[in-house]
Order: structure tokens, then C-alpha cells, then sequence
């Protein structure tokens, strides 16, 4: 279970990171900070983050082999790379519906899948 609800923080905490780092241009998009200097847009993303932060550091928490977790540092760090990666094409999709998906982003996400493949090998 310690996996699977891992795996579920980081999709949490992902879907804030994504958010704080490109909600903002959402906002701007829809002329609802057009007018806010950068450093109300780094507060503004920074208040995102610190949810994003309290799911990712109890998702490494509970995932880390060293704490019972089934995950070693290494796998923990790509789960989290391709977990970050979905999120983002899928928030992307959503907010942004002029961003398009080509071939050769098909061929990243094949990649890795390979590279979620190897780090398991044993």
C-alpha cells in the first residue's frame, strides 16, 4: 500500500507544481495578472508550492525503502520525473489548448516508460 499511496502524493504534489510554475501564465493568458509585478507572481506561486511540498516530502517519506517504503532513491526520483511529466501534458492539454502534442513527444514518453522499465530491472 506504502507504493501505491506514494504514488498518488506524487501525483498531488504534481499537479501543485505544475500549477505554481505555470498557473501564472494562465492567469496572464486570461488578463487576471496582467498587472502584478514578478514578485506577486513568485508569492502567488510560492503559496501553490508549499502544498505541493506537503505532499512530495510525505510521498518520498512513506515511499523511501529506508523508511519501509518499497522504493529505492533512485526509482523514487523517476517515478516522480515521469509522474511530474503526465501531469504536466495533461494540465498543459487542459489549460493551454493551443499546445499540441507531436510524434516526437509520443517518442519522450516512450523513453521513459524505458527508462521506469530500467530502473526496476534488478
Amino acid at each position: 500500500m506504502n507504493g501505491i499511496y506514494t504514488i498518488l502524493l506524487l501525483v498531488g504534489s504534481n499537479i501543485f507544481m505544475t500549477l505554481a510554475w505555470y498557473g501564472h501564465l494562465k492567469l496572464q493568458q486570461m488578463h487576471l495578472s496582467d498587472s502584478w509585478p514578478l514578485i506577486a507572481v513568485i508569492v502567488f506561486s510560492w503559496g501553490i508550492a508549499f502544498f505541493e511540498y506537503s505532499l512530495q516530502v510525505p510521498a518520498n517519506k512513506i515511499g523511501f525503502i529506508g523508511n519501509g517504503g518499497p522504493f529505492t532513491l533512485v526509482q523514487l526520483k523517476v517515478i516522480q520525473e515521469v509522474v511530474s511529466l503526465t501531469v504536466f501534458t495533461v494540465i498543459a492539454s487542459v489549460m493551454f489548448q493551443g499546445e499540441q502534442l507531436h510524434w516526437n513527444h509520443f517518442a519522450a514518453f516512450f523513453c521513459l516508460i524505458a527508462a521506469v522499465w530500467l530502473v526496476f530491472l534488478k
